[in-house]
């Protein structure tokens, strides 16, 4: 019986909650516009509330530059023999070291002109590569190796000095990863 009477309470209370009013008068509200206002006052809100798009630059610095000319110049480096014998296909694998050497080597725009020199020799390895032109791949990537001043990395010897001091650094399992260890 009481459980009867809380329901019926609860309904006959959600009932009067969506009535209409008593009066037919209707109150003026600050959302009198048309579709098209409407619209615009949510994008407007909409953009308040979406956070920022994230505008990173990449972080350029002369550790980002170094980074790049270790990594992606120590592959291309590592060519060499493979230029010499003429094997276009290994060079064409690793295109990827070229492009990321010259965006990484290059990314300020005071280096411009580098960069534009560089996609042009790298244009020219390509170029060898499509006409089978062993000659002119080995001319187009020493000219290349040159300009850049690209160099086979060293190897360090523990007792030389220590290459890297984390897991984290570019030089971990590679010929510079010499640490000293007590």
């Amino acid at each position: 019986m009481k459980f009867t009477a809380v329901v019926s309470a609860l309904l006959v209370a959600s009932a009067s909650a969506f009535a209409p009013a008593a009066t037919s008068e209707r109150a003026s509200t600050a959302l009198n516009m048309d579709r098209r206002a409407a619209m615009g006052a949510i994008a407007a809100a909409g953009l308040v509330a979406v956070p920022s798009i994230a505008s990173a630059d990449g972080a350029i610095s002369a550790a980002t530059m170094q980074r790049a000319r270790f990594t992606y110049g120590s592959r291309i480096a590592a060519l060499k023999s493979a230029v010499a014998k003429g094997d276009f296909a290994a060079v064409a694998d690793e295109k990827n070291a070229f492009v990321l050497f010259n965006s990484g080597a290059y990314p300020r725009v005071k280096d411009k002109a580098l960069k534009s020199e560089a996609i042009k020799q790298t244009n020219a390895i390509f170029a060898a590569i499509r006409a089978k032109d062993a000659g002119a791949l080995k001319k187009a990537y020493d000219s290349y190796v040159a300009a850049n001043d690209i160099k086979e990395p060293e190897a360090l010897s523990a007792e030389g000095g220590q290459g890297y001091s984390s897991d984290y650094d570019y030089r971990v399992k590679t010929k510079q990863a010499a640490i000293w260890v007590r």
